[in-house]
């Protein structure tokens, strides 16, 4: 038994983290203090506060500590460690760095464009917003309002005439100077006052620049404004959140359903209802509605991505998140438990949003569950089948080919455990092959100990696919578990699929509208959909290669200059010695050797 005496007779009363350890000496909790020694000593009193609480103390072995200065620093400490050993007793919720943004370049004409990861200097962001679709609406809205650029600079810098998106009004196309340098940055200007929330400073704006178009007599110019003013008002009249005295803000409002929570976030950026995202804590049973919100904020928020004001729906304390997020921002950030006016009905619309997303999941695993036991009946398995993984190949003609494995797990497919194998050294299209690769490289470390071992296996493929399974299994040593060749139907068509027992060689056909069936076309389609999208990825870089790359002595500024001269690497090809040679940078030499390695 764990005797903590010793440690907590050792503690200060400083703020600082905690770690729990457990006997296979992994970390199962990490906690904040603002006195340690308080803290930790709660834990080993014999009233504790719920049996999750129990049963994590009674795995503890070790404690250790580290002390901070503060307890806003000891919040971000424990933040840092939380996302990097995700303790399985902390409410965990997936890191979400990858939001998508708004940006515009700082070229001479800026670009517009979807931004995701790093942020560079001279570029400006706006955002985040919750999803891509909401980015590329934004982006639409301003091309149509402020005809801004969105074409790549290498598009850009090789244009002779204006493209389509000029032709539909989309753009002014500075590309072949129809428009002054000056007059592009003044709607470039105008759009970041826009995304800034300063609408109405535009719109002014736009109604001088109208005056004064009309005033000259240049009619045509002042319709542009007329229409630009118009656009924008009834933008606003349909998104502007009027009630809120900061321009960017979020919503938090959470929910429970059967001991699983949910958060629902509202984002509201430049004044604007960007829409919302709704999340699931992991290990989030048994503990409150306050521990989970508490949890969200300290993890999900970095200096990017988090706005002056939150607004949230449970009583919680303020004081040191405040303190945390500002010391991490550099900046004032502000915390309101209190709605009132529209920010209580927006958090109503939050409450709400958070409520059916709990709905809608009881709802899906309650049909996945219906599904799985259908399943289990229908192919006799035993009860404790529950872990599903289901293979596919997928190459056009023998390229690129490449193979999946994803599984259903916990109800559910989990998207985090699907692994993608590119395929090499075999003959190109063969399928017996490249199943054999993929099956001996994933069971071979599953048999070592390393990874989870499944209760049942799917094989997209027919007796020949399933018989190279069977023989890779037993070499492995995994012989024991069952495996299913999913043979296609007459015509490929959905619901007349055989199922072949790698333990009888039975075959089996189900009822079209057996739930078992659907779950079994439902894993096999997405291995089909995960397979395909990889092997699409990797056929479009593999196309994307220049023989001119594989060239000793030519780099990236020769390349560029050969395909620009000749418009193409077909053009290089056909081109001469002599011809080559006049090239910027190619010597006679290099140029005979360029020759000889295309023909």
């Amino acid at each position: 038994m764990f005797d903590p005496k010793p440690i907590l007779k050792n503690l200060p009363n400083l703020p600082g983290v905690y770690r729990m350890i457990n006997a296979a000496d992994e970390v199962i909790y990490v906690g904040k203090a603002r006195d340690l020694k308080k803290r930790v000593s709660s834990y080993f009193n014999k009233n504790l506060s719920s049996p999750r609480t129990s049963m994590m103390v009674s795995h503890i072995t070790k404690i250790e500590t580290t002390v901070t200065r503060s307890e806003a620093e000891a919040l971000l400490l424990e933040n840092n460690l939380i996302k990097g050993l995700m303790p399985r007793y902390n409410v965990l919720f997936r890191d979400d760095k990858s939001y998508p943004y708004i940006t515009l370049t700082g070229d001479n004409f800026s670009r517009l464009a979807f931004h995701r990861g790093a942020q560079r200097k001279g570029n400006q962001y706006f955002g985040p917003f919750p999803s891509s679709y909401a980015v590329r609406e934004s982006i639409q809205l301003l091309q149509k309002v402020f005809k801004l650029r969105t074409c790549e600079n290498t598009v850009f810098a090789n244009r002779s005439r204006p493209c389509l998106q000029h032709q539909i009004q989309r753009c002014t196309a500075p590309c072949v100077n129809l428009i002054s340098e000056e007059n592009y940055r003044n709607d470039v200007h105008q759009a970041a006052l826009f995304l800034t929330g300063k609408t109405n400073e535009v719109i002014d704006a736009l109604g001088v620049q109208m005056n004064a178009a009309a005033e000259s007599q240049d009619y045509e110019r002042a319709v542009v404004f007329r229409d630009r003013m118009q656009a924008l008002r009834q933008v606003q009249a349909k998104q502007f959140v009027s009630d809120f005295n900061v321009s960017d803000a979020d919503v938090i409002a959470c929910a429970e359903l059967q001991g699983q929570h949910c958060i629902n976030l509202v984002m509201i950026r430049g004044g604007r209802h960007l829409g919302d995202k709704s999340y699931m804590p992991k290990n989030s049973e048994g503990e409150s509605l306050e521990a989970s919100v508490e949890a969200f904020i300290s993890q999900h928020y970095i200096p990017h991505n988090t706005p002056p004001l939150i607004v949230i729906g449970v009583k919680i304390e303020t004081e040191t998140l405040e303190e945390a997020l500002s010391e991490q921002c550099n900046r004032k950030i502000r915390i309101n438990t209190n709605a009132i006016g529209d920010k209580r009905v927006w958090l109503k619309m939050a409450q709400t949003n958070a409520e059916l997303a709990l709905s809608q999941r009881a709802s899906t695993s309650a049909n996945q569950a219906a599904k799985l036991l259908a399943l289990r009946e229908a192919l006799r398995l035993p009860d404790s089948t529950e872990r599903i993984e289901c293979f596919d190949i997928s190459h056009t003609m023998g390229e690129a080919t490449v193979a999946s494995c994803v599984v259903f797990d916990r109800g559910d497919m989990q998207n985090s455990e699907y692994r993608r194998y590119n395929i090499t050294g075999i003959t190109p299209g063969d399928d017996y092959a490249a199943m054999r690769d993929v099956l001996t490289r994933r069971y071979k470390k599953v048999a070592a100990g390393e990874g989870v071992r499944p209760d049942l296996i799917f094989i997209d493929g027919g007796k020949g696919q399933l018989g190279i399974a069977i023989e890779v299994m037993h070499e492995v040593g995994l012989e024991d578990i069952l495996l299913v060749g999913i043979a296609k139907g007459e015509e490929r068509r959905p619901g007349l699929e055989t199922m072949i027992f790698s333990d009888t060689g039975e075959m089996l056909n189900l009822e079209k509208d057996n739930r078992g069936l659907h779950l079994l076309q439902q894993i096999r389609d997405e291995a089909h959909r995960f397979a395909i999208t990889g092997h699409r990825a990797k056929r479009a870089k593999a196309r994307l290669h220049s023989s001119l790359e594989d060239i000793e002595g030519i780099g990236a500024k020769r390349r560029k200059a050969l395909l620009t001269r000749f418009g193409g690497l077909d053009g290089v090809k056909n081109a001469s010695i002599d011809e080559i040679a006049q090239v910027e940078g190619i010597s006679f030499s290099l140029a005979e050797k360029i020759y000889g390695e295309l023909h």
